[in-house]
């Protein structure tokens, strides 16, 4: 038998569709009689609520929106932000929530506006976001989470990675085992992650009595693999030049772009030039030789994210913003380890 209506259950129980509306929903006054015929029909019918009744009765969806800001190719597919979506998407079964994905790579208010005509609970917002476009969600009124980004706007909850302090590692690791000059590529410098890491690369230099020269920082204009070949391809006279002994790049594919270069060349990894990246993608291992790099929890990200929107939601009380995740060095074959 078909799900019944609710007006079936009205018909059958003898009061108004409002009076079974409201015994669902729990909300507004029924009479005991009422509401016991109203249960006794239920439970006879085998009735369950389905989304739209609950959403009708509850004024929530169960559905939260997930954008994904970003300008170059690829986005969704991208192998640091792909393992954030994952994350979120089995979170969020798991609070059963429905999840709506799309990218914007304008920054642009279209994606906003197209999770609020599916009548979002909420939306968890993914990379650098303009201000214009924050203040375009923030008038919704719709509770959001900002993931790998940050604003300026106070109350709002964003979890980040602790990009500085990873750089730091990065800079430590590479002057234990020795390395006087290094080469750096740098990614987009407006992006939060990117900056961040440089900062904290070049304080530990600095600190050590070792500082970064401009002359041995090249910035990249993406942050893709591609981008990191050709840039290493462009400066490898300066490289040799230099008598860099290694490379650090403030990403993964950024690293191996420049790694698979290098390897081009002849150059043997770690003997004569090691290698440091960061966000540990899973190509980061695979790679041969492996990749040294700084770890980031993008589990933690996606997960807490969704976790964090719900409590929201619910109109929690007191929800607490998360401090910065603490990411680790994981030593491997570019910088020495067997």
């Amino acid at each position: 038998m078909d799900n019944p209506t609710i007006k079936e259950i009205a018909i059958r129980a003898g009061v108004s569709k409002s009076t079974v509306s409201r015994i669902i929903s729990g909300k507004g006054y029924s009479s005991p009689e009422a509401r016991d015929k109203v249960l006794e029909v239920i439970e006879e019918l085998q009735y369950k609520p389905n989304a739209v009744a609950r959403a009708m009765v509850s004024q929530r969806t169960h559905n939260i929106g997930v954008l994904l800001y970003r300008q170059e190719l690829p986005i969704a597919s991208h192998p640091f932000y792909g393992k954030i979506v994952d994350a979120i998407l089995l979170e969020a079964a798991r609070l059963n929530y429905s999840v709506f994905v799309t990218t914007d790579r304008d920054m642009s208010y279209r994606s906003a506006d197209f999770m609020m005509e599916k009548r979002v609970d909420g939306l968890i917002l993914i990379s650098r976001l303009q201000q214009n476009v924050i203040d375009y969600i923030t008038n919704f009124g719709v509770p959001y989470v900002m993931v790998n980004g940050s604003t300026d706007v106070g109350g709002v909850i964003h979890i980040v990675n602790q990009d500085e302090a990873g750089g730091r590692m990065a800079a430590e690791h590479l002057t234990e085992i020795g390395h006087e000059r290094i080469f750096v590529i740098a990614g987009p410098q407006p992006h939060r992650s990117h900056h961040s890491r440089l900062k904290g690369f070049r304080a530990f230099r600095e600190e050590a009595g070792k500082p970064v020269g401009e002359a041995s920082v090249r910035f990249a204009e993406t942050s893709t693999f591609g981008e990191g070949y050709e840039l290493m391809s462009r400066h490898y006279g300066p490289f040799r030049a230099g008598r860099h002994t290694a490379v650090f790049a403030t990403n993964d594919m950024l690293a191996l772009g420049a790694m698979k270069f290098l390897l081009e060349q002849g150059t043997r990894i770690p003997e004569q030039a090691a290698v440091v990246g960061f966000d540990d993608v899973d190509f980061a291992a695979m790679f041969s030789p492996s990749l040294t790099t700084v770890r980031v929890d993008t589990w933690e990200m996606g997960t807490g994210a969704v976790r964090l929107l719900d409590e929201l939601i619910r109109h929690e009380p007191d929800v607490a913003h998360p401090g910065q995740l603490m990411p680790r060095l994981v030593v491997r074959q570019s910088t020495g380890a067997r």
